[in-house]
Parts: C-alpha cells; sequence; structure tokens
C-alpha cells in the first residue's frame, strides 16, 4: 500500500469557502451549551438540535436529552426547540404545561414564519416551497394560520388547487437549492400571474454561499466529497450540485465512510460540509485521505462569513461561569 501511495502524484485536496457551521447552528448549539451550565444538565431538547449526529452526541455526553414529542419530557424541565423551529400548537403545548422554553430557531427560518403570518393576515393563501417531512416546513406550516399549501417542484405546481388565484403569496424552506426555487418560482409566476413573494430572498445567505463554493469546486476536481448527515438538507442540495454539473459527488458523514477505490485514477477532488457539519468531521475526513493517498491541501477563496446571531435574553442575562 505504501509504495503504491508513494508512486502516485499527490492528490490536490481543494477545501471549499464557506463550508461548515453557519451562524444559525452555532446560536442553537451555544443555547444548549450556555443553558447547561446555568441550568444544569439535564435539559431537553425536541428532536436533533441541528441534523448531525456528531453534535448530537456531543451534546448528550454534556447532558442534553433528545426526545421526538414534549410529553417526553418531565415538568418544569428546561424545553429547547431546535433551529428548524416549531408549530405554533408545539408552543402552545409547552406553554400550557409551564415548560420553561429557550428557542433556538434559526432567525432566518423565524423571518419565513413572520412572512407567511404576514400574507396570511391579509386574507393570502400561502404557498410554501420545500420538502414533505422535513422539520422546517412542519414548523413553518403550523405557525401560519390561513391556507398553506406546500409544493416541491413545478410537477406540484400544475397539480396546485388554490381558492383564490388572485390573492396568492410564497415562502421558501431556507436550506433549498437555489437553481430548483428560482424554476418552482418561475413556475408559480407563470400559472399565477399575480402571486406576490420574495424571489429567493428566503434561503438563507449560508445557503447561498455554500452553494455558490461548491460551484466553484467544479471546475477544478474530479471528485467531490460533501461531509453532512443524511437527513440535511442543505448537505443533499450540494451534493445534488455537484452530481448536476456532472463531478462523482459522494454525501458523506464521516471518515469511515470512504472508500479507497473512489481515488483510483483521480488528480483532484473538492471538500464541502453542510452547515450543521463541524469542522473536526472534515479533518477526520482528510486525515482518513491521507492513508491513502499522498494530499496537498489547498483552500480556494470564497467568501468569509462574519454573521452571528443574537442569544435569547434569557441566558444573555445570566452571566456563565465557566
Amino acid at each position: 500500500m505504501d509504495d503504491i501511495k508513494h508512486d502516485l502524484k499527490p492528490l490536490k485536496v481543494f477545501l471549499a469557502q464557506p463550508r461548515g457551521f453557519c451562524a444559525g447552528v452555532e446560536r442553537a448549539i451555544e443555547i444548549v451549551e450556555r443553558a447547561l451550565k446555568i441550568y444544569g444538565p439535564p435539559v431537553y431538547v425536541r428532536h436533533e438540535i441541528v441534523h448531525n449526529k456528531r453534535v448530537v452526541n456531543n451534546l448528550s455526553s454534556k447532558g442534553a436529552i433528545f426526545v421526538q414529542e414534549l410529553d417526553q419530557i418531565p415538568a418544569g424541565a428546561v424545553t429547547i426547540f431546535s433551529a428548524h423551529g416549531v408549530a405554533q400548537k408545539i408552543e402552545d403545548t409547552a406553554k400550557d404545561r409551564r415548560l420553561p422554553i429557550l428557542d433556538a430557531t434559526c432567525p432566518l427560518v423565524a423571518k419565513v414564519h413572520k412572512e407567511g403570518q404576514r400574507y396570511s393576515s391579509k386574507g393570502y393563501e400561502v404557498i410554501l416551497i420545500g420538502h414533505e417531512g422535513h422539520p422546517e416546513v412542519e414548523g413553518t406550516m403550523g405557525r401560519i394560520s390561513g391556507d398553506v399549501y406546500l409544493v416541491s417542484n413545478t410537477e406540484d405546481v400544475f397539480k396546485l388547487k388554490v381558492k383564490n388565484p388572485k390573492k396568492l403569496s410564497y415562502i421558501s424552506q431556507t436550506t433549498l437549492s437555489v437553481d430548483d426555487t428560482k424554476v418552482v418560482i418561475e413556475a408559480l409566476k407563470k400559472r399565477f400571474p399575480l402571486i406576490e413573494g420574495p424571489d429567493v430572498k428566503d434561503i438563507c445567505y449560508a445557503t447561498q454561499n455554500r452553494q455558490s463554493a461548491v460551484r466553484d469546486l467544479v471546475d477544478h476536481v474530479n471528485l467531490i466529497l460533501v461531509v453532512g448527515a443524511k437527513n440535511s438538507s442543505n448537505s443533499n442540495r450540494l451534493r445534488d450540485l455537484g452530481e448536476e454539473s456532472g463531478v462523482d459527488t459522494y454525501l458523506i458523514e464521516t471518515a469511515d465512510d470512504l472508500d479507497s477505490k473512489w481515488f483510483d485514477n483521480v488528480e483532484s477532488i473538492g471538500i464541502s460540509s453542510g452547515a450543521s457539519t463541524p469542522d473536526e468531521l472534515v479533518k477526520e475526513v482528510i486525515n482518513r485521505i491521507s492513508s491513502f493517498r499522498e494530499i496537498k491541501i489547498e483552500k480556494r477563496p470564497g467568501i468569509e462569513e462574519n454573521i452571528v446571531f443574537k442569544l435569547p435574553k434569557e441566558l444573555t442575562d445570566i452571566k456563565v461561569l465557566n
């Protein structure tokens, strides 16, 4: 193996920029960590705080308990809503039970909620562009009191039946493919010329930046690896972008998912990661690749993100002891 490794030219490894944690994910994780320090373990989190097993396992080791439903949370226990947001009835149930709530909903997801509510309050039917079953979609639909329709593609648009085509609006899930969403919006405008909505502004800055970074990779590499969870919408969209560009692209959760055969006859690879993927997983992937081939790492130029979202005041009004 070592002879083969050294006979080959060094494998060029291009790192996408940006990649990994976004501000909404960092905020959500910090909410759990600060809650553990302030209130002490356990604290309860409804659903995965973000879609990444390493993050969830790390927080579990510190005393966070992840549950699927509120009835699994004991009376009086500190309760945290995930970054994906929750339906209004979930929040109402938690308040009825007088559970101390910390809301880790990403501010950009909350912005979509408000846009949908604003349209609905004016009597508009709301069309949500998103993927059925995704926690963010369930939360958004559950935050709008009026009629809400879910569409995922242009076929859904053509099948859609609405009550009043003259008073329609649309919003979108924050983690979608920018290109796919544009196509759906165009189909909506073609079928319903009077429809109102925000173009692709609801797709968050981090999603757009990471997709742009993968588009940059495809011109320089023979293979792309996206490090992220299988149930992470934004990670799946990064994988899709690579595949659609004609470059072999794999979505992997950890270094254990790597196959050494992928790197046969390959001169350069690109690595990106989803918005909920810790950088330690990327480093482990790189280390594993270096056991297959000698590597040369280069960071691609890209957008430097410096956005920071404020924490809930319940956590900032109390000094945290290190």
